[in-house]
């Protein structure tokens, strides 16, 4: 689970990246613009998988450099 919301979380912010370098949104581009059904699930699930990450910075068994 951590490594799909991670997946997600990447391209999420690569999509924000291009959005704001290039006013290009690859995730609409990908599936029909904005307002498709399918972007809007991508969309969700970027969400949802950054919500998720926020849970990495509190987990106690995380690996840190030099603990």
């Amino acid at each position: 689970m951590d490594t799909i919301a991670l997946l997600l979380a990447i391209i999420g912010g690569l999509n924000w990246g291009l959005v704001g370098l290039f006013k290009f949104d690859l995730v609409a581009w990908l599936f029909g613009g904005q307002t498709a059904l399918l972007a809007r699930v991508v969309y969700i699930l970027v969400a949802l998988s950054a919500l998720w990450c926020i849970t990495l910075l509190f987990r106690k068994d995380r690996p840190c450099c030099g603990e």
